[in-house]
């Protein structure tokens, strides 16, 4: 028994969230929380199966996604920063108890030329989300097999959206520039880091006793799959802390995740799929040049850029290949016949990657749901000002020990086209 008071996880994550909003404008308070547990994560990463990313994102410049990032630097644990440096480096950085990487300007690093000559980088943050997939090199020298670790939580900052694979492992921000009301204090490295470093101190005097504990955690998750692992560290620190902040996590999942589900960048063969079932309308089906047609012809559609002619026959058949969709010969009720696609052949497909409430989509099935209320502007909504000072946390230091889509517009569907093999 040492007589010391057990660390306050509600006080440490609220002196946190305060000092986050006293630099940073975020989006909403959802975000705010978000970036929050994110930050506390890391000082706990021994404990967790997965190392989810932070995507910090913007339209513009100044949106504050860099202060943001100078946030994140301060009060995460062992914060390893960089703009530009070789894969090799940071495979060397990682190990048991490994860094948080930082990566600024990461547009520049997956955009334009930079995008081929990153892959390896890539591949290290996409391996590096899953524990125990570890990259492996030859040693030369040593005539040995070398296993690089890659397990490391990451937050990435740049403008526009990062590589799918990317932010389909990650906690995503979309920062936004501030309105003219909208103030924050100036961040000073030199005077203001110090004093978040004790909150970062803080986090791991109360995480790092309990890293077992944590590991054993199985908090109930609103989300499954991938989404499931990049969230369950949060939700393992919102359970520790207590309070209101398991009521924060899950609302902020639930606003997050479904940002991701309506935002404008999915896949490109996500959104063929989407464009493709608006096409077809309450056809059952349609020659490929008629297809062909209909998506160069949408001009807030990608399709038309696809080359001089836009999205051709042969690409369209190699986009829809991974989905079992294929072109087959097709007789059409006025009685000619040519190469096309079947309605049958994409309803596994729009079943399965496509949301089924599209209320301009006359094949869905399902009603739409009503929409989800906006979350309030201001990342302060309900939370009291900081003043600068912070709750004293007794620092403890001890050692790391299938469903098919039919036309329901009150009329008999025609029967399907007869159909031959290609």
């Amino acid at each position: 028994m040492t007589g010391r008071p057990p660390a306050d996880g509600v006080a440490i994550l609220d002196a946190l969230r305060a000092a986050l909003v006293r630099y940073v404008v975020l989006p909403s308070p959802q975000a705010t929380d978000a970036v929050v547990l994110w930050i506390a994560a890391t000082h706990a990463q021994p404990a967790w199966a997965h190392a989810p990313r932070l995507v910090i994102r913007a339209p513009e410049k100044r949106c504050g996604k860099s202060r943001l990032l100078d946030v994140v630097e301060a009060t995460c644990h062992n914060p390893l920063i960089t703009v530009n440096a070789s894969t090799a480096a940071i495979y060397r950085s990682i190990d048991d108890d490994p860094p948080t990487l930082l990566v600024d300007e990461s547009d520049t690093v997956f955009g334009g030329k930079s995008a081929d000559t990153n892959e390896d980088l890539r591949g290290l943050l996409n391996a590096g989300h899953q524990r125990n997939r570890p990259a492996l090199r030859w040693d030369n020298v040593g005539r040995q097999l070398e296993r690089c670790p890659t397990f490391a939580m990451a937050a990435l900052a740049g403008i526009g959206a990062m590589p799918d694979t990317i932010e389909d492992r990650a906690v995503v921000i979309r920062m936004r520039r501030r309105m003219p009301g909208e103030t924050v204090s100036p961040y000073r490295h030199r005077r203001d880091r110090p004093t978040l470093r004790t909150i970062a101190e803080d986090l791991s005097a109360w995480l790092r006793p309990d890293l077992a504990a944590l590991e054993r955690a199985e908090p109930a998750m609103p989300v499954e799959d991938r989404a499931a692992d990049t969230w369950e560290p949060l939700f393992a620190v919102a359970e520790h802390a207590g309070g209101p902040w398991p009521d924060r996590a899950r609302r902020a999942v639930d606003v997050l995740t479904a940002e991701a589900d309506e935002g404008e960048e999915s896949s490109q063969r996500v959104r063929l799929l989407l464009d493709c079932r608006r096409a077809f309308g309450a056809e059952n089906a349609l020659p490929t040049a008629r297809l062909l047609q209909l998506l160069n012809g949408d001009p807030e559609a990608p399709w038309a850029e696809h080359g001089p002619a836009g999205l051709t026959g042969r690409r369209l058949a190699v986009l829809l290949r991974d989905y079992g969709i294929r072109s087959a010969n097709i007789r059409f009720p006025d009685g000619t016949q040519a190469k096309g696609y079947d309605r049958a052949a994409f309803t596994d497909a729009w079943a399965r990657y496509c949301p089924p409430d599209d209320p301009e989509d006359p094949s869905a099935e399902v009603p739409s749901h009503p929409s989800r209320p906006s979350p309030p502007s201001s990342a302060r909504d309900g939370y009291p000002p900081w003043d600068g000072s912070i709750r004293p946390v007794t620092p403890i230091r001890p050692a790391l020990t299938s469903h098919n889509e039919r036309v329901t517009d009150g009329t008999d569907t025609p029967p399907a086209p007869a159909i031959t093999p290609a």
